[in-house]
């Protein structure tokens, strides 16, 4: 039998003095995560694991907190890890469109970079002061000299031997030329041709055969020339090496535990060898820079600078600031974020780059350490999210333009080596994201194996109700807010179980309760109090309602003034007031719909209007087919269920869905049926199953003050009532299923006039104990032996379920009795058709 719930049982109050504390001031701040075992050790497990493919999904709703829950617990977990290292591009000075990732200590990826530039600043003043020595000069020319005299001998003797043959050896713009000379004397070309036939050929053999030896005089000269040169660059290289040599030794012994390094420092030495000239400022003999240089200034940069941008050192990672693991957390996860930029500089039109103007991306950042993601983010961005599928399987960050993954970019461009990736991807999104990745991208279960699920509640325990109280303590000592008494604090944590929707449990979406807080802080700062007050924070939460409830007011208006029509009060047969939520945005609230339902003999069942005028969703087609069931289970297992119902939800011009309201049709179809009157300041919600069971329904406290407030807008009775009957058809209250009762966190206005006994709620199991509550008339248990004057109907005479069930036979033998006059009728008509035909066949005869 169905009871009128007690006060108690409609709010689930909060003692402040179970808190332990008169302000939140005493408490300690929270250092964990509260009410989330499961994605605690989700976390733990996840982020202790370190095989490939372990990383991590963290899944819930919008507003649970999840993602500074994330970011404290990942905190606490880095600080105890190794210091992510530094990296550093430099240039490879065989192949310069291929720079090479350096690997560096914490901290030393600067300190690399100014010892660099150190070394270069100082190479440029050692090697010019060097070369200007006069100690440089005397071996320059002692070399020099030395081949020179070599030289000299070769030409004396080459000289010597033509004049013993009678020639003259003369240096011209050609070279050396060999001249005949006659007593002494050279011969002009006249005075050669003047000469004998017998005497020139003498001349010219004699000529010819000195020519040879004169080839290979200068074969030996040239020789000694490059002899010379390359002697000379071997004293300028040493002397380089003397200059260089020191400095770079002096960083090799610095960074001899980096091999890496190590070998870039004699590349070093031995490319500012090999570009002497750069460096001794001779512009005669700048030699072409072997990586791409930009043909003009650079926006701060000098022209005679540009070439020495090949030994600088570009820091993409320094980590010198960190105490642990890098945590870093990208709330725009572009391509570009994530894996960096090759920027260019435009000049005159053109576009150039060099490894200095790579730039590091949030990988390389959190490379070491843990990479927090929004995974709806990361899903909108072109290229992102394939390309960090890639970095994962293959372990490492590779710069590269966003167009060449489609292969768009043609122009030559760099290639950084690849630097190798070991960090730890957490995703934070909903579940949603997570369901369909898992079903249609194969390789995301290969990936994020790991799921971290928060859950929207927790168990309103005592221990979760003392960190709830911490949580509020940290909150308020982080953003500076005014501590919260006692009478606040509980005050929350009834708003966080409403929140929940059950007594039983406490809200786990933390960034609604903060904003509550916040609120009333503002309240309790306009009043200049010390702490936040109960008080305070009632104001916060009612006027963020209010806010929002504009559409609620216009609702309620139109109700009271009769617009739409809702009757509080007084009886109707088949009609029946159900409840509903509307979802607006930030606010949900409850309002009363008139169902009303009509009945007739036929063969076509309950026939829902709002499906026919495509206003039903299938949620609700259901529960109006359940009604279908319900009826032939119950009445229909001795007789044919033969009626046209019309079901239909006055007033309503927008979709209805959901199966909250199918007792609610259900008790208006009894009552058409019975011809019961059912009381109209009584609204009803719960689905039903085919059995006649009411099941438990969503939205039931804003469903209950919904109609609490259009009871109070046209006015409340006052009617007090027994525990079932008798009831007057002025009491107003609400049905609600009995399972529901745990869900129950009413305001206290609604608390308050139930316990003045001007407003009730009841919670019913079966719908025959509904029924009694809405007519007054005992349901009716069925009772073979029962039988009445004019017919056996199986059930309690006069109770509910026999007026419908003698109404439902009545119905039946309406059919079968309008079938059979049809039958009947019919087959007169017939029989008369055959008489007037063959009166007619016979008249005819007779009038032939």
């Amino acid at each position: 039998m169905a009871k009128e719930l007690p006060v108690d049982k409609l709010r689930r109050i909060c003692d402040p003095k179970m808190l332990g504390c008169d302000t939140t001031e005493e408490m300690e701040p929270l250092e964990t995560i509260i009410g989330q075992e499961r994605a605690v050790r989700a976390l733990e497990f996840g982020l202790g694991i370190q095989e490939l493919g372990f990383n991590i999904y963290v899944a819930g709703p919008p507003g649970t907190g999840k993602t500074t829950a994330v970011k404290r617990f990942l905190d606490e977990v880095a600080s105890g890890k190794a210091v992510s290292p530094d990296w550093c591009y430099v240039n490879d000075f065989r192949d310069p469109y291929r720079p090479n990732a350096l690997r560096l200590p914490q901290g030393r990826g600067r300190e690399f970079q100014k010892d660099m530039k150190s070394l270069v600043q100082g190479v440029r003043l050692s090697i010019p002061r060097v070369f200007e020595s006069e100690e440089y000069a005397a071996k320059r020319e002692e070399t020099t000299q030395g081949f020179q005299r070599q030289r000299q001998e070769l030409l004396s003797q080459m000289g010597e031997k033509a004049q013993a043959e009678g020639f003259l050896l003369q240096m011209s713009p050609m070279g050396l030329m060999i001249i005949p000379m006659m007593k002494g004397k050279p011969l002009s070309e006249e005075e050669f041709m003047a000469l004998s036939p017998e005497v020139k050929e003498k001349v010219l053999q004699k000529r010819e055969g000195l020519q040879e030896e004169l080839k290979r005089a200068m074969r030996q000269v040239r020789g000694l020339d490059k002899q010379a040169n390359e002697a000379l660059q071997e004293l300028d290289q040493e002397v380089a090496l003397y200059a260089v040599g020191p400095p770079v030794s002096e960083l090799t012994e610095k960074y001899e535990a980096l091999p890496e390094v190590v070998a870039y420092l004699k590349e070093v030495r031995d490319d500012i060898v090999e570009s002497l000239s750069l460096f001794r400022g001779k512009a005669e003999a700048q030699p072409t820079s072997p990586i791409p240089m930009p043909p003009f200034p650079t926006i701060g940069m000098a022209a005679s600078e540009l070439p020495f941008r090949k030994y600088e050192v570009n820091v993409v990672v320094d980590n010198s600031e960190l105490k642990g693991a890098s945590v870093v957390t990208e709330l725009n996860p572009t391509y570009n974020n994530l894996f960096g930029r090759i920027e260019k500089e435009a000049q005159f039109g053109a576009l150039i780059t060099d490894f200095t103007m790579i730039r590091g991306g949030t990988l390389h950042r959190a490379n070491g350490g843990y990479l927090v993601l929004p995974a709806e983010e990361l899903l909108r961005n072109v290229f992102a999210w394939d390309s960090l599928k890639r970095a994962l399987r293959n372990k490492e960050i590779a710069v590269e333009e966003a167009g060449e993954r489609l292969g768009f970019v043609a122009t030559k461009s760099l290639r950084p080596e690849p630097i190798p990736l070991d960090v730890k991807i957490v995703l934070i999104g909903q579940h949603r994201p997570y369901y369909s990745l898992y079903t249609w991208d194969e390789d995301f279960s290969e990936l994020f194996k790991v799921k971290a699920d928060f859950d929207t509640r927790m168990a309103r325990t005592d221990e979760n109700i003392k960190d709830y109280a911490a949580f509020v303590c940290t909150l308020c000592c982080e953003e500076s807010l005014k501590h919260l008494d006692g009478s606040a604090l509980a005050k929350v944590i009834e708003h966080s179980s409403r929140l929940a929707e059950d007594k039983e449990k406490l809200t786990a979406r933390f960034g609604e309760i903060s904003d509550i807080i916040r609120e009333a802080n503002f309240y309790a700062t306009q009043e200049d109090a010390a702490y936040v007050t109960a008080v305070h924070l009632q104001k916060a939460i009612e006027e963020k309602f209010y806010r929002s409830n504009l559409f609620q007011e216009r609702v309620n208006e139109r109700i009271e003034r009769g617009t739409v029509k809702i009757d509080v009060a007084g009886e109707e047969v088949g009609q029946v007031n159900g409840l509903s939520v509307s979802g607006w945005g930030d606010i949900a609230f409850g309002q009363p719909s008139r169902i009303t339902v009509s009945v007739g003999p036929g063969r076509e069942g309950i026939m829902d209007i709002e499906r026919e005028a495509k206003l039903g969703g299938p949620i609700h087609t259901k529960g109006v087919m359940i009604l279908g069931g319900y009826l032939v289970e119950k009445y229909a297992q001795d007789k044919p269920l033969s009626l046209a119902a019309r079901l239909v939800f006055e007033q309503s011009y927008s979709e209805v869905e959901g199966d909250s309201a199918s007792s609610t049709e259900l008790y208006a179809l009894l009552s058409k049926l019975s011809g019961l009157p059912i009381k109209q300041g009584i609204a009803v919600t719960g689905s039903i199953n085919q059995k006649g069971e009411v099941q438990a329904i969503g939205g039931v406290n804003e469903k209950i003050e919904g109609f609490f407030e259009t009871c109070k807008a046209k006015g409340l009775t006052g009617e007090t009532s027994a525990s079932v009957a008798p009831l007057t058809v002025e009491t107003q209250g609400v049905l609600i299923p009995e399972s529901n009762v745990q869900n129950l966190m009413l305001k206290e206005e609604v608390v308050e006039a139930v316990s003045e006994g001007k407003f009730h709620i009841w919670a019913v199991r079966t719908v025959d104990e509904g029924i009694e509550i809405l007519t007054g008339v005992k349901a009716g248990a069925r009772t073979e032996d029962a039988t009445s004057s004019h017919v056996r109907s199986g059930f309690e005479e006069d109770s509910v379920n026999d007026l419908v069930d003698r109404r439902l036979r009545e119905l039946a033998e309406v059919i079968r009795d309008f079938g059979k006059a049809e039958e009947k009728g019919a087959g007169e008509h017939g029989s008369a058709a055959s008489l007037t035909g063959a009166g007619e066949q016979e008249g005819g005869e007779e009038k032939d």
